[in-house]
């Protein structure tokens, strides 16, 4: 019997929250329609957006050996919304963090205006929405400079709310479900703390179609080994086809691409045998990264890969402080004073990660370079990568470069 698109298609779902602590009127509505995408997107941003991710991602990774998943563009561009209310050491530290150096504020904002307008609904068979919003205490006097930026370049809708009703926080959930297809129902918990005066979401929703399906009748169970050495068999798809494909002394990686202009792709990497998961974490930058996308190349072979869904729940906090951000989240230092009067001081009180994917035959639906040199193996005719172990992936937006999402699969 043949399932309703919602549940037959890969979902990836992502919300985050950046909450001001300690610091009225009406909203300001967000745009009516976004502007038409723009032909060349400054790759500065590209740049800034990859390298944070992968920074991010290998601080996250040492600290439990569980799936992991995030959005790279999600978190980035909640933290650039903050930024724009940043001062002094302050914003030196996030400037610094997220890879702005050499770029002003006016280009940093108008960069990430263009690749709001870039990654909107990238094919017919691809849906792809970024949504922003940010949610004041209602009664408190924000700069009006801040606000028009994160409406003008974000693309932000912007509320007042009385933060000490209940129905604050069913209002900002609503908003969140209603961006995330429903994957994510409770991102603010009632009642929200009296010295919470700000909340900027960024929620992004993914839906792709693979190019080429898998065909449900070649799904069997295969044996996948976990880091602790059991095995258990799990629901694997197969497929022999022509796809894009690297090898070398570290892994093999396979391209699958999504919808009919094959725009968006995800990637996966699987370490040989000789080598793990963690191993590979240690070589994820973006110079390795470029290096690797430019090297697949065309070949025949057989995939076997696991079907998986999970949820990801994460505080940024502690990760971000290792990357340099600590200032931010320190009320005695803390600058965020093109944000709102003061006093009262204001700081970052936490920022929050929640993300949803699912892989099956139909697609996706989802809501520093090192001193080893790659060196890639002789390529055989064909090629066999059975995923029977755990594995890292990304998808990303190949036109522009930008990495969307990325996470490691210890368990399917």
């Amino acid at each position: 019997m043949k399932l309703s698109r919602r549940l037959i298609c890969t979902a990836l779902l992502l919300t985050f929250t950046v909450m001001m602590l300690l610091g009225g009127g009406c909203g300001m509505s967000d745009s009516e329609s976004l502007a038409a995408p723009v032909e060349e997107l400054d790759q500065r941003l590209v740049n800034a957006n990859n390298r944070f991710g992968f920074e991010l991602f290998r601080e996250l990774a040492e600290e439990d050996d569980e799936n992991l998943f995030i959005s790279p563009s999600s978190i980035i561009t909640a933290l650039a919304m903050t930024y724009n209310g940043a001062e002094g050491e302050t914003k030196t530290a996030m400037e610094e963090t997220l890879n702005f150096q050499g770029m002003s504020l006016e280009e940093v904002n108008a960069a990430f205006r263009d690749l709001l307008t870039v990654l909107q609904n990238p094919d017919p068979r691809v849906e792809l929405s970024v949504a922003n919003s940010l949610w004041a205490r209602e009664g408190l006097n924000f700069y009006e400079d801040f606000l028009e930026r994160n409406n003008t370049f974000y693309n932000a809708k912007i509320s007042f709310l009385d933060f000490s009703e209940d129905q604050a926080a069913d209002e900002i959930n609503s908003w969140v479900k209603e961006q995330t297809g429903g994957r994510i129902e409770q991102l603010v918990t009632p009642p929200i703390s009296p010295e919470t005066i700000l909340f900027l979401i960024n929620a992004i929703y993914f839906y792709g179609e693979w190019s080429e399906p898998f065909d449900p009748d070649m799904t069997r169970d295969n044996d996948f080994q976990r880091y602790d050495g059991t095995v258990s068999p799990v629901p694997t798809m197969f497929r022999y086809d022509n796809f894009r494909y690297l090898e070398n002394d570290l892994f093999q990686a396979v391209s699958l691409p999504y919808g009919e202009n094959e725009r968006v792709n995800m990637y996966l990497f699987l370490p040989k045998p000789d080598n793990d998961l963690k191993q590979f974490h240690t070589e994820l930058n973006q110079a390795n990264w470029d290096r690797w996308i430019a090297s697949f190349g065309s070949m025949e072979g057989e995939l076997g890969l696991p079907k998986f869904s999970f949820d990801y729940e994460v505080s940024l906090n502690d990760a971000l402080k290792l990357l340099g951000m600590e200032i931010a989240f320190d009320g005695n230092r803390a600058d965020f004073s093109s944000m709102h009067p003061v006093p009262p001081d204001l700081y970052i009180s936490e920022v929050k990660h929640k993300s949803f994917i699912e892989v099956n035959e139909e697609g996706t639906e989802a809501a520093a370079a090192t001193s080893v040199e790659d060196v890639v193996t002789a390529m055989p005719e064909t090629f066999s990568m059975i995923i029977d172990r755990p594995f890292f992936f990304a998808i990303a937006d190949d036109m522009t470069g930008t990495i969307l999402f990325m996470g490691s699969v210890v368990q399917p």
